[in-house]
C-alpha cells in the first residue's frame, strides 16, 4: 500500500468512518473507496456488502479478480445509566465484540464495584461525550428513566446519526419524551428512529432478559443498517 493511500485510510480511521481498499489482483493497483462515496462506485454492491458485514474477500469482475479489504471502525455501544440492566449488558456486549462504555453522573450507581470490567464514566453525558462524541458507528441506549440525564444524549444521538438509539420506558413515558424532544426542535421523522420501549420484543422481564433484548436490537440495527436507512428515506446507512 502506497503512502498516500495509507494516509487517506488513516484519516478515515481517525474519524471513525468505514472505507474499503480495492486491490486488482492481476496488476496490484489499489484504490480507496470511502463509505460515503461507495454508492457511486462501479463495485457499489459488493463494496456495500463488505461494509455491512465487515468481512473482506475476493470478488470476480469483468476485468478479473479484485480483493475488497474492509476497514470498519469498532462498533461502539454507549449506555446511559449504571443500572441492573447495564450490569448484565456490559459483559454480553463485550462478548459480541462491542466497545461499551457506561455513563451515569449518579456516583452511588456508577461504581467500579458494580462495573469492574467496563469503561465507566461517572459524569453527566454533556461532559462524558465531549471528548468522544457519538457517531454513525455508535449505538446509544438510554436507560436511567431520568429526563435530566437521558434527553441530552438522545438529542446528540439523533444529530450524530447513531446506527441504533433505544430508550427505556413505557409508551406513556415515551409520549412525554416526544413532547420534550419536540420542544427541543427535534423533528417527528428523527424521533421515529428511537426504539421505545427499548429492545427486541421477546417478552423480556428481568434485567438480564432486557439486556439480551437490547443487544439483539443493537446487532440487528448494525448488520441491517443500510436496510433501515432506506426505510427512513436516507441515501446512506447511518
Amino acid at each position: 500500500m502506497d503512502r498516500a493511500l495509507l494516509a487517506d485510510l488513516n484519516v478515515e480511521r481517525a474519524a471513525r468512518r468505514a472505507a474499503v481498499v480495492v486491490t486488482d489482483l492481476a496488476s496490484g493497483t489499489q484504490r480507496l473507496v470511502r463509505e460515503a462515496e461507495a454508492g457511486g462506485d462501479p463495485l457499489a454492491e459488493p463494496i456495500g456488502r463488505v461494509i455491512r458485514s465487515g468481512k473482506s474477500g475476493i470478488i470476480e469482475t469483468d476485468h478479473g479478480e479484485v480483493f475488497l479489504n474492509a476497514h470498519l471502525p469498532p462498533a461502539r455501544l454507549v449506555v446511559v445509566g449504571a443500572v441492573h440492566i447495564s450490569q448484565a449488558l456490559g459483559p454480553m456486549a463485550k462478548l459480541a465484540g462491542y466497545d461499551i462504555e457506561i455513563i451515569d453522573p449518579r456516583t452511588a450507581f456508577a461504581t467500579k464495584e458494580r462495573f469492574p470490567d467496563v469503561e465507566l464514566l461517572a459524569e453527566w453525558p454533556e461532559a462524558a461525550l465531549k471528548p468522544r462524541p457519538l457517531d454513525a458507528y455508535t449505538a446509544l441506549c438510554v436507560i436511567t428513566h431520568d429526563p435530566k440525564i437521558d434527553d441530552y444524549p438522545l438529542v446528540e444521538g439523533l444529530k450524530a446519526g447513531c446506527f441504533y438509539i433505544g430508550a427505556l420506558g413505557s409508551r406513556k413515558t415515551h409520549a412525554r419524551r416526544i413532547e420534550r424532544l419536540t420542544e427541543a426542535g427535534i423533528s417527528a421523522q428523527a424521533m421515529d428512529r428511537i426504539e421505545a420501549p427499548i429492545g427486541a420484543d421477546i417478552g423480556a422481564a428481568t434485567p438480564g432478559e432486557i439486556a439480551v433484548a437490547i443487544l439483539a436490537s443493537v446487532i440487528e440495527a448494525f448488520r441491517k443498517r443500510k436496510m433501515f436507512a432506506e426505510r427512513r428515506g436516507e441515501t446512506e446507512a447511518a
